[in-house]
Parts: C-alpha cells; sequence; structure tokens
C-alpha cells in the first residue's frame, strides 16, 4: 500500500472564518471548542477505500435543504495524486444526500492555497421520502478516497493555484 498522504488540521484563524462564512458569526470559544475537538479523517477497517471525514457540529438537513460545512481539514499529498470526495454510502442511500459539486476533487496543490487547502463541502438532501438528516458533532458525513493520476504526453501546465472552487479557470 502507498503512503501518499498526511491530513492536518488547518489554523485556528482558517477555520474561524470558514465557520463563520458558513454558519455566520459564533462566540469565538464556541468554534474553539469545536475546533478542539475535530476528528481527523480515518479509514474503518483494514479494507476500507475510503477516509471517513467528521463533522464538527450539529447539522440538521430538512429534505431540499443545503448546508456548506467546514471541515477544519487539509491535506498534504504527493504530485500526481488527488483526494476525491463523496458522501458516505449509507446516507446517499437513506437520504440521496448529495454534494453539490458530485464529487469533490482536492488537489495536490490546493494544500498550499491561501485558505491553507481547507476543504470545504456542500451537501444536499434530495430525499424524496421527506426524511430529515441529523448529524451529530463528530458523525462521519463524508469519504475521501486517494487516486493516483497521470497526464498527456504533451501536457505543459505551468499555472500555480492560489485559490479554491474554480480557481483553475482561464
Amino acid at each position: 500500500m502507498k503512503r501518499i498522504a498526511r491530513f492536518e488540521k488547518v489554523s485556528f484563524g482558517q477555520f474561524l472564518e470558514g465557520w463563520n462564512d458558513c454558519f455566520g458569526p459564533t462566540e469565538e470559544s464556541l468554534v474553539r471548542r469545536a475546533y478542539d475537538e475535530i476528528r481527523m479523517p480515518r479509514r474503518a477497517t483494514k479494507g476500507s477505500a475510503g477516509y471517513d471525514f467528521f463533522t464538527p457540529r450539529e447539522i440538521l438537513l430538512e429534505p431540499g435543504k443545503t448546508v456548506k460545512i467546514p471541515t477544519g481539514i487539509r491535506v498534504s499529498m504527493q504530485e500526481d495524486w488527488v483526494l476525491k470526495c463523496y458522501p458516505r454510502s449509507g446516507l446517499g442511500f437513506r437520504y440521496r444526500l448529495q454534494m453539490n459539486n458530485t464529487v469533490g476533487i482536492i488537489d495536490s496543490d490546493y494544500y498550499f492555497s491561501d485558505n491553507e487547502g481547507h476543504i470545504f463541502v456542500k451537501l444536499t438532501n434530495d430525499s424524496r421520502e421527506g426524511r430529515t438528516l441529523r448529524l451529530s458533532p463528530g458523525d462521519g458525513f463524508m469519504q475521501g478516497i486517494f487516486v493516483e493520476y497521470g497526464i498527456t504526453v504533451d501536457d505543459d501546465a505551468q499555472g500555480a493555484r492560489n485559490g479554491g472552487f474554480g480557481s483553475t479557470s482561464e
């Protein structure tokens, strides 16, 4: 098994900024407690491909509603690898929980972005049965899988990333 990455927390300042952007201004001591209790992504079993990500706060997501979650996590990985993120299988099955960008793609150079490579996720509960999703702090909600990729023989990309969503578009 190749060992190609390491998960880390973003700084408290970056987490606070992300938290306030997602959930509105919150008393700093409450955000500090959530930050201190962030669980690092991990595999549940030896045979698991995905690393489970855990919510930093309670999430109540009604059918048809969307939430943006700051994970407090960044990942350093070797070049030629990508972290692909998906809703946890059971949540997708029970609630039609979907990521708004379908599959989250975390490139190796995202780690060096101005936002410290802070991984955010935007989820929608697309339940057609009227089921409300309730997640407690520390519950798994997303899984990330590392995948090696290749490039074309005539590739000449030289650009440098300095942002998140859509930052590499021309």
